[in-house]
């Protein structure tokens, strides 16, 4: 059963507490917590753990939350501008790393993590929790969790550990690797009391050991940059290796059958879960991406009550990496015509309204201006650009590898899975591959996740050591195309390929796994060129990004965002990241 317990009405009460200082970070914003109106039943103390999750949640699925800066600045998913819908402004700055510190994006993932930090910083100083060494030790996990997502964004940020802190109190930002310490040493120490049994939403022995992988595994991207120590140190993978070792050893974590498993509304069941976080369409509902990514009319595919609102779709150059024996492609992604919910498969139409549609030409780049009646709903690969024009109503492939539930919901109540094992196979793979050790071991896992995806065609299914640390697939280069005044198409197109992309062949396979996971922005700045100059988060063009825009010296600085304006106008502590001095 889905631990709803985690995200109850008494939850959602405990954060309200907040809403009123959302951008003074010198308010005290668990002052509604004290030793008085807490009573220290099992039950009472789980109930006040609420507000510890729930604040995950709202930093995974508030608006332009974790998911969308995860993937939204990377090489996969976009949201371009559709003319006669909207979309665009800060998303298409997120697609051309032209941030700033007023894009909404980056309020979420500060405010909510902190938020989440103060409840477990109260929790912890209470004397009533602290002879409950599996509480603090819960606590101080999930605080080193929310601290690992702050320092992955935004790396120069406060550490606050006490809720016993003076009246007026501004934090200050501390050194990045005084934080680092401090999610490793606090992980470490919780683990031990932590339970080793399935915790699925609740905080547990492995999901504190993939958190220390994931803070190991990307420790030479966020201290070393591009300087040779990121290509030569090899301290942090070995540690992450021994992290993801005792998860693959827990018998109880086994590969689903199938690929769509650990993404079903309700995966409490599927054994591939180490960590999630729970929804449930009428407590807890958040995950709006059906919505965000699909057409209106893709509602009567799915039978849910509501008009999606035609937003985000795939970069047409990740789309054409699939194999097209790889079901992957089709478990993720709508492409091609589309048909309603009724098993004789009747096509959806769209009815009457005026827009820029291809007129049949096989190159799908002439658009002419046309009144539809009719006309079947038809998502194609091809976009023509990010913002001008834009993508119109049907163009890019649509994200559908969370289950869409009919009735009311789509996937407001869908479960989010933070970590899988498929994530630690691949995590032991690139730390093999990354120290030189057992490379066959490293393919032989990835050729073991890949299996369930190739079931017509299992030779597809295997990866050598030299398809791993080959170059990429990937196209890339810019394939932005943009209609004149006569609306005749112009093409900016360049061709950089992905041949020169180090272990560019598993690079690719942590796409196809885990797209749309808030994987990508992380993997393509830990993934770096051959040569050393440059990762492949800014050193790679794609479909509108230009890395020729980006100055390799400033590449380290484009791989943090922004501090929100409004928090460094709050406390004059605080001093915005480099390169973002507007």
């Amino acid at each position: 059963m889905k631990m709803k317990n985690i995200i109850s009405v008494a939850s959602m009460i405990g954060f309200l507490v907040f809403i009123p200082s959302c951008t003074d970070l010198d308010e005290t914003l668990y002052s509604e917590l004290s030793e008085s109106n807490i009573s220290y039943t099992d039950e009472e103390v789980e109930s006040m753990s609420g507000p510890v999750y729930t604040n995950l949640r709202y930093t995974y699925w508030a608006w332009e939350g974790l998911y969308d800066q995860s993937e939204e600045s990377g090489d996969l998913i976009m949201t371009p501008l559709r003319p006669g819908v909207g979309w665009g402004a800060q998303y298409i700055l997120m697609h051309k790393h032209t941030y700033n510190s007023s894009i909404g994006h980056f309020y979420q993932t500060w405010y909510y993590p902190y938020v989440g930090i103060g409840y477990c910083n109260k929790l912890l100083d209470l004397d009533g929790i602290k002879a409950d060494k599996e509480k603090v030790a819960e606590f101080r996990a999930m605080r080193a969790l929310y601290y690992y997502i702050l320092l992955d964004i935004f790396r120069n940020v406060p550490l606050i550990t006490t809720s016993d802190i003076p009246a007026g109190f501004l934090p200050e930002q501390e050194d990045p690797a005084v934080v680092f310490d401090f999610i490793f040493s606090e992980l470490n120490e919780a683990k031990s009391d932590l339970p080793k049994t399935s915790g699925y939403g609740r905080m547990n022995y492995f999901a504190a050991c993939m958190t220390l992988a994931k803070v190991y595994l990307n420790h030479n991207a966020w201290f070393y940059g591009n300087t040779e120590e990121g290509f030569t140190s090899t301290e942090w993978y070995q540690k992450a290796l021994d992290e993801v070792n005792e998860v693959l050893a827990n018998p109880a974590y086994q590969l689903a059958q199938n690929y769509k498993d650990p993404f079903m509304a309700d995966a409490s069941g599927c054994e591939e879960v180490i960590f999630a976080i729970p929804l449930d369409g009428t407590y807890a509902s958040a995950n709006y991406l059906s919505n965000k990514c699909l057409h209106s009319a893709s509602a009567e595919t799915f039978l849910y009550n509501s008009a999606p609102w035609d937003g985000s779709c795939a970069l047409p150059q990740f789309i054409d990496t699939y194999d097209p024996d790889d079901k992957r492609k089709t478990d993720t992604w709508l492409i091609g015509p589309q048909y309603k919910y009724e098993k004789n498969g009747v096509p959806i139409t769209i009815y009457q309204y005026n827009d820029y549609m291809e007129a049949g030409q096989t190159d799908g780049l002439v658009a002419t201006p046309i009144t539809v009646d009719n006309e079947p709903l038809n998502y194609t690969v091809f976009v023509h650009s990010i913002d001008n024009p834009g993508a119109f109503k049907m163009e890019g492939a649509r994200f559908w590898k969370q289950e869409i539930v009919s009735g009311q919901t789509g996937t407001y109540g869908t479960d989010v899975c933070f970590y899988r094992l498929a994530d630690a196979m691949f995590i032991k793979a690139e730390c093999l591959l990354r120290l030189g050790t057992d490379k066959q071991t490293a393919a032989d896992l990835v050729s073991e996740v890949r299996a369930r995806s190739f079931p017509d065609n299992q030779a597809k299914a295997v990866r050598t050591i030299a398809d791993l640390e080959g170059g990429s697939v990937y196209d890339y280069g810019l394939r932005e195309t943009q209609l004149d005044a006569n609306d005749k198409p112009v093409q900016n197109f360049t061709y950089e390929g992905g041949y020169d992309i180090e272990l560019g062949g598993l690079l690719d396979d942590l796409a196809w796994e885990f797209v749309g996971e808030h994987h990508r922005r992380q993997d393509l700045i830990r993934f770096r060129l051959k040569d050393g100059s440059r990762n492949v988060f800014n050193g790679k063009s794609r479909f509108c990004y230009d890395a020729s825009s980006v100055n390799p010296a400033d590449d380290v600085k484009k791989d943090v965002y922004p501090i929100y304006q409004n928090f460094l106008d709050a406390n004059i502590k605080l001093v915005q990241n480099p390169g973002y001095d507007e």
